[in-house]
């Protein structure tokens, strides 16, 4: 892309560019960030409004998270190298401080002169999706909305994009996602390393974490509270309907226990960023409003988002599993995408526990989606055209799973079978045998989309139903296909 080139002579000086290798690190690195598990301390939501905002959420099942800032410009992970932790490498072994004032003037060269979100919207909509999340800011501070609290964000003039149309990116984001009638979140992290009452410029930036003890400055502190309150405020008021606010940097919290650590560095004081009066702003202004204050146990955690993992078993909590089509957050031009076999698996068996997959796409500098995602997305929904009944809606019935079965129940009661079809399987076998679950006496099975009734017959604890020829050449090659049961009895 011409703004990723011209970003990389940034880099000149140093005779080193961002590479492959870069990337894969800086994924690693974001990763780490929700390594350690949140412990039991899940607070079930009470607040009607939010239940009900819960409950349609939880009726999405799959949705769309989008990293982009200003370092995708270099095609380097999200805000990473700015930290000054020993295990974050940064190109061509460039200084710290060097290093930070290049990332900083990223700025200058973001110019997604292919922007249109409509188009995004139209992609996530094809694959079956039904929210989206976008980084409104990363860690790095870089506000893609048009806020009032910092010039360090997408339409300050020194931003090529700031005189667009759409230069107020995360509106018209949310704008286009919502004419497709999408569930909206908005990504947005408590941490902000360019603030200067975060990281202080009196001193150095050891970690991730606030450099300075705030038990010393409290004033300091005082003034990062009110700004984050202020962008939250924004986001709430001036961007219309919010459906979550999707909040990082877990470490950012009130533990104010002498020996708090965060993520196993020292840290000896809270970093309490008054979730109280931010809920209070968020909900005000956006009434039923979920909120997600990821790792922190507690009752502005209203579901939990296990990142790049699927749970073994169904988890006793409302659950989403964050996770990157490929291998990276935000764009890599050398990215490998995971199968539409392996993405389609994921998403079924993520449902079939009672979770949510929010699948991770980084836009490329240019702002179009890389060929390699939409190609996913379109895989995704040529499986979901037939297929998302037994997604969309549903719920979670143990067993969950028997065999290459799948199952989840629809709100009528009914039991879809989803059948993962192993790799190299061109031909579904003539008969199967289903034994979590037994047809009610009469029920007539079907294959969603293939239409026709299916013979079955009891067979010992279980039921073996019959796949005819015709049936079995059409399902040839799937990914999966749904064995759809419309009464059952365990």
């Amino acid at each position: 892309m011409l703004q990723g080139v011209g970003a990389l002579a940034l880099l000149a000086p140093f005779g080193e560019s961002v590479g492959q290798e870069q990337a894969k690190d800086a994924a690693k690195v974001a990763q780490q960030e929700h390594a350690k598990p949140t412990g039991d301390g899940y607070v079930p939501v009470t607040d009607p409004l939010v239940k009900q905002k819960l409950a349609q959420w939880s009726d999405w099942k799959f949705g769309l998270i989008l990293h982009w800032g200003i370092y995708s410009v270099l095609g380097i992970v999200e805000s990473w190298t700015l930290c000054s932790e020993d295990w974050i490498k940064r190109p061509g072994g460039v200084g710290y401080v060097e290093w930070k004032q290049r990332y900083e003037q990223l700025r200058t060269k973001f110019n997604p002169v292919k922007f249109d979100p409509a188009k995004w919207a139209e992609a996530a909509h094809g694959a079956g999706m039904r929210y989206l999340v976008f980084t409104t800011k990363h860690h790095d501070g870089f506000c893609m909305f048009d806020t009032a609290q910092t010039g360090y964000r997408v339409t300050a003039p020194d931003v090529p994009y700031h005189a667009n149309p759409r230069a107020n990116i995360a509106k018209a984001v949310f704008d286009a996602f919502r004419q497709r009638d999408f569930g909206i979140g908005a990504y947005f992290s408590k941490a902000d390393w360019h603030h200067p009452d975060y990281w202080s410029p009196l001193w150095a930036t050891p970690d991730r974490n606030n450099n300075y003890d705030v038990r010393k400055y409290p004033e300091m502190w005082k003034r990062f509270v009110d700004f984050t309150h202020a962008q939250i405020n924004e986001l709430t008021t001036q961007y219309g309907r919010v459906d979550l606010m999707w909040l990082d940097a877990g470490w950012v919290n009130a533990n104010a226990h002498p020996d708090a650590k965060a993520y196993g560095m020292d840290v000896p004081w809270a970093q309490d960023i008054d979730m109280p009066g931010l809920a209070a702003i968020a909900r005000r202004n956006q009434p039923g409003i979920v909120l997600v204050d990821r790792d922190v146990s507690g009752p502005y955690e209203n579901y939990r988002t296990p990142e790049q993992a699927v749970p073994d078993k169904p988890l006793p909590y409302p659950w989403e599993t964050c996770m990157t089509a490929g291998g990276s957050w935000s764009w890599s031009p050398h990215d490998t995408y995971k199968s539409p076999r392996e993405l389609v698996h994921t998403l079924v068996g993520i449902v079939a526990k009672g979770g949510n997959l929010l699948l991770g796409v980084g836009p490329q500098p240019d702002g179009e989606l890389p060929a390699a995602a939409l190609d996913r997305l379109r895989a995704i929904g040529a499986w979901m055209q037939v297929n998302g009944p037994a997604i969309h809606g549903s719920r979670a019935i143990a067993p969950y799973a028997e065999g290459p079965f799948r199952f989840t129940q629809g709100k009528d009661g009914s039991v879809n079978a989803i059948w993962l079809a192993g790799e190299g399987e061109q031909e579904s076998p003539a008969t199967v045998v289903l034994r979590s679950f037994k047809p009610a006496p009469g029920a007539k099975l079907q294959v969603l989309g293939a239409g026709g009734e299916l013979a079955w017959r009891p067979q010992g604890d279980g039921i073996e139903i019959a796949l005819p020829q015709a049936l079995r050449r059409q399902l040839a090659g799937s990914l999966a296909w749904t064995l759809h049961i419309p009464a059952v009895r365990t």
